[in-house]
């Protein structure tokens, strides 16, 4: 990880970097966290960093480890297929809404499509991190399109564990080129203003995502 910069707030920026090192497996699940090294990574005291873990550790993406230590939570495939279920049934809602919105919000419209072209543009060789961040960045599109915050605000705390589940499955090109298959189906049905069709397909969407995710998972967990 590069050096953070000055500024006053040194606790998020270190928040912020060792978050997204969790997200992209940068620091793999069920890695032991060497909060020195950490902090000389970033060019920071380690206080900022002690700060940052106990933060990720409310969160569940760090656990305790040791004597005040602390390792990179495991991935479990089941609680991510949990996830994916009450994700699905939001993300149908925000769809269907998105879908009744669709005449009269050319602006949500047009960030929508915009983030499916960013999507489909992806090289095949990209990092993980913006195959990611485009993923995520298309489903936030639909929350705002939706018109109702709430949706956004109850996903909010699920989505670290979410964008890191997904680090075990985007890598796959086919995989992917599934998933933004399946994200223009659904822009499509919420352009159209099929709401019907729009919830239906942002609801399979989620809960295949769920399943291959979970069974991905478990691959991974029997071959260590």
């Amino acid at each position: 990880m590069t050096p953070l910069t000055a500024a006053p707030n040194l606790i998020q920026q270190a928040y912020d970097r060792i978050l997204a090192a969790i997200v992209d497996h940068s620091l793999p699940p069920g890695l032991r966290i060497r909060q020195h090294e950490l902090a000389d990574s970033l060019g920071v005291s380690r206080q900022p960093v002690s700060h940052a873990l106990h933060l990720l550790h409310r969160q569940g993406l760090v656990t305790e480890s040791g004597r005040k230590g602390f390792a990179v939570a495991p991935l479990d495939g089941e609680r991510m297929r949990q996830l994916y279920e009450v994700r699905a049934a939001l993300d149908g809602l925000a769809a269907r809404l998105a879908a009744g919105r669709a005449a009269t919000d050319p602006v949500g419209i047009k960030a929508l499509r915009a983030c499916l072209d960013a999507g489909r543009a992806i090289d095949a060789g990209a990092p993980l991190s913006p195959l990611i961040d485009r993923d995520a960045a298309f489903h936030q599109a639909v929350y705002r399109l939706s018109g109702n915050p709430a949706i956004a605000e109850t996903t909010a705390p699920q989505w670290p564990h979410l964008r890191r589940s997904m680090a075990a499955v985007l890598m796959d090109e086919p995989y992917r080129a599934r998933v933004w298959a399946e994200h223009e189906d659904i822009a499509r049905r919420i352009e159209a203003g099929d709401a019907d069709g729009a919830e239906t397909a942002a609801r399979d969407h989620a809960l295949r995502a769920g399943r291959s995710i979970a069974a991905r998972l478990e691959e991974i967990s029997q071959a260590a």
